[in-house]
């Protein structure tokens, strides 16, 4: 196999892992999102800008202001997950691109000083980051259940601000009974690369 990563770390990031849809009790720690961060903070966004931006939920209190913000669905799920994160865009991250980019310091006002321009980039990175937040749950070994449906303005309006966009709600936790929807199909090689 041409993969350097073995087929259990492989199993564990990908071929096994599902969106789960239930969780036990069991409590995930603050030294857990720490070692994810720790790892996903290396996953290259451009101009290592890094958008990305974490509210944790723990509290009772802050777990019913974010349910009521959920779709129906996503409610039940939403409400006994261990921990639940809401996974935002900072658009006005360009403010740290001085320490982040120390070798080009003046990338913050050459390239991201209109906030439409700052929107966009924050958006397509910060998904990137998202992404790369989801594989760290797993690699925890952790299951993760990460939703868009939500109303996002009323998320921004009750956790966030206006400089910081919704991008998607993860339940966090080991995975409870019947946790996994079956697995839906994927698109072919063939169907998703060509070669020019």
């Amino acid at each position: 196999m041409p993969l350097v990563l073995d087929a259990a770390a492989q199993d564990l990031l990908f071929r096994e892992a599902r969106t789960a849809n239930t969780f036990t009790d069991e409590p995930v720690t603050d030294e857990q999102v720490q070692a994810i961060y720790d790892l996903v903070k290396f996953g290259p966004t451009a101009f290592n800008q890094s958008p990305l931006r974490v509210v944790l939920v723990r509290s009772a209190e802050g777990r019913e202001r974010l349910v009521q913000h959920m779709a129906e669905g996503n409610r039940p799920k939403t409400a006994t997950a261990p921990l639940v994160a809401i996974l935002a865009a900072d658009n006005e991250f360009h403010e740290e691109l001085p320490a982040l980019l120390p070798h080009f310091p003046q990338a913050k006002d050459v390239f991201f000083s209109e906030r439409p321009v700052r929107e966009s980039a924050a958006g397509l990175n910060a998904a990137l980051q998202a992404a790369y937040f989801i594989i760290g749950v797993r690699a925890a070994g952790l299951a993760a259940g990460p939703m868009t449906g939500y109303d996002a303005a009323g998320i921004q309006k009750e956790f966030l601000d206006g400089d910081h966009t919704p991008l998607m709600v993860v339940n966090i936790g080991k995975p409870g009974e019947d946790a996994w929807f079956p697995r839906s199909p994927r698109l072919s090689y063939d169907e998703v690369v060509k070669t020019v």
